[in-house]
């Protein structure tokens, strides 16, 4: 169960998965990694020298059925492809199988490393986890949260049972 929880949290990585290779073990958690990537935002800036883009401004980023807002994104170019991209001003990415919030985002394309920090937050359904760093590996699938100076240094989870049904004798 928290495997799965904690899978929620893959969808960070929804912002550049179409530009990296892909193999069947890279699509824990989406549906569909190459699908177009959206990006709206009230404001744009480039700068060729820096190769950075930056979008602010009620930043929504869009892939498939996973969507990421956050207040700013800068993205790394190399090549004419996003090797690094850096979400601030909490972060929240919606998906199907849960929402994750955080303070700040940094997705690392190449080896595919996802991490969220500040308040983090994973909620799916009744369900909460809350700590201050958040990894996840989107080839492997497996995800860390850490308590951090935040929460007295602890992780903390909150997990709702099904209800069963009582039958009466």
């Amino acid at each position: 169960m928290m495997r799965e929880f904690l899978m929620a949290a893959v969808a960070l990585g929804l912002c550049a998965a179409a530009h990296a290779q892909q193999s069947p073990r890279t699509t824990i958690g989406m549906k569909n990694p190459n699908a177009p990537i959206e990006v709206s935002a009230d404001n744009f800036d480039a700068d060729a020298n820096a190769k950075t883009a930056t979008y602010s401004g009620n930043v929504i980023v869009h892939q498939g059925d996973v969507r990421m807002h956050a207040n700013t994104v800068r993205v790394n170019v190399v090549d004419g492809k996003p090797v690094k991209i850096f979400a601030q001003g909490r972060v929240v990415i919606d998906a199907p199988s849960g929402e994750a919030v955080g303070d700040n985002g940094v997705y690392d394309v190449n080896p595919r490393l996802v991490t969220l920090t500040g308040h983090v937050v994973l909620t799916k359904e009744k369900n909460v986890m809350r700590g201050s760093l958040l990894t996840v590996n989107l080839i492997t699938g497996m995800a860390t949260l850490d308590g951090g100076k935040q929460q007295g240094g602890r992780v903390q989870g909150l997990f709702t049972p099904e209800s069963q049904k009582t039958e009466k004798p």
